[in-house]
């Protein structure tokens, strides 16, 4: 089993950037591919970006291809997500997930483990 903790949530203005980590604990982090997930009010979760186990395929939604960058340090046990451009529908709580299988998904049912989430807000 793996825990994840999502952090680096917060209020920007529309045009700024964060950065969110979700740093995992438990069994190897290094063996699971990666996802970002968000959900806004009154919406499902739909998939924002996902990761192989070695970094090397990369994957995301069309909303937010060119403006996020998703990416992992194994060493480290931690997932990033870098959001630059950041609109006002961008606001949603972000989650990161784990998958047990290498392959990378868009799914969020072929997701293993899921953190409590980190809320971002994008003011207009």
């Amino acid at each position: 089993q793996v825990q994840l903790v999502e952090s680096g949530g917060g209020l920007v203005q529309a045009g700024g950037s964060l950065r969110l980590s979700c740093t995992a604990s438990g069994r190897t982090f290094s063996r699971y591919g990666m996802g970002w997930f968000r959900q806004a009010p009154g919406k499902e979760r739909e998939f924002v970006a996902a990761i192989s186990t070695s970094g090397g395929a990369r994957y995301y939604a069309d909303s937010v291809k060119g403006r996020f960058t998703i990416s992992r340090d194994n060493a480290k046990n931690t997932l990033y997500l870098q959001m630059n451009s950041l609109k006002p529908d961008d606001t949603a709580v972000y989650y990161c997930a784990a998958d047990s299988r290498d392959e990378v998904s868009r799914y969020a049912a072929e997701y293993d483990y899921w953190g409590q989430g980190t809320q971002v807000t994008i003011s207009s």
